[in-house]
């Protein structure tokens, strides 16, 4: 079989292990879903079609920027706004937006988590509830605890930002893919920070949602991590031996960040 479009991140559900299908667009319109979990153990052959469509206008580009846009999307939509990498520069609940009222009513002004989960290491990080678990597995976690919800965007990167004082934000992403992380006592590290903060943020950590604990579908780790990147190599071809975050290995050894090539044209063959 073999399937042509343009790339979007894998959609996700956790179950016993988290279960990906890679969509694929005719630019800006679904019409391809790929699950991939059937494949792993067999061969698959992605080919670039040197061709990158901007995921927000659909218009061809030879560069992108984020995560597929063309750089008058990245400077202009309000899915690349300041305050989706920094949550604490949203205004929205003040009735200031950014780039854009509605959708930013419609995203920032909603309930968020504040959260720690283990990647390759403990790091805090935010997201909106409805993101909940898609998040987590697309960082690559094996576990994700709740620490805080608050009522809209800023408060919840008020609180990040506080904690970055005592932990990460960022995935070591080539120590992810070599191992599953050793088990963190999630809730001690929650009871240790939540007396650190101060009044006005403590009072959103009144809250308990049980840990979740995720396993992605991997034949074994790769000792070493070869980074593929469809500019520089037209085809990637080998056997899909996991997947994890957003990332196909193949050959326990060469990796694909299915999320960074958003926008881009392939075949692939299965």
């Amino acid at each position: 079989m073999i399937v042509t479009g343009n790339i979007r991140k894998m959609k996700t559900q956790l179950k016993e292990i988290v279960h990906y299908s890679l969509p694929l667009f005719n630019n800006l319109i679904e019409n391809h879903l790929i699950y991939l979990n059937d494949y792993i153990g067999k061969k698959i052959k992605i080919t670039f079609e040197n061709e990158i469509n901007c995921i927000i206008t659909g218009k061809k580009i030879k560069k992108v920027y984020g995560e597929g846009m063309s750089y008058d999307a990245f400077i202009n939509s309000p899915q690349a706004s300041p305050s989706i990498i920094n949550p604490e520069l949203s205004r929205i609940h003040e009735g200031i937006a950014l780039r854009d009222y509605e959708w930013e009513m419609e995203h920032h002004f909603k309930p968020h988590y504040v959260y720690l989960s283990n990647t390759s290491n403990i790091k805090v990080g935010v997201t909106r509830v409805t993101q909940v678990p898609s998040r987590w597995i697309d960082q690559g976690a094996t576990q994700a605890l709740v620490i805080a919800e608050t009522p809209y965007r800023q408060a919840a990167g008020l609180i990040e930002v506080f904690l970055k004082n005592h932990f990460k934000d960022k995935t070591n992403w080539q120590q992810m893919l070599k191992s599953d992380s050793n088990y963190i006592d999630l809730s001690f590290e929650k009871d240790k920070i939540i007396k650190l903060l101060p009044d006005e943020l403590k009072k959103f950590t009144y809250i308990y949602i049980p840990e979740t604990i995720i396993k992605y579908p991997i034949l074994r780790y790769p000792e070493k991590i070869q980074s593929m990147k469809l500019e520089n190599t037209n085809i990637i071809e080998g056997t899909l031996t996991g997947i994890k975050g957003q990332y196909l290995m193949l050959d326990f050894l060469k990796v694909l960040n299915i999320r960074a090539h958003s926008g881009y044209k392939i075949s692939i063959e299965l």
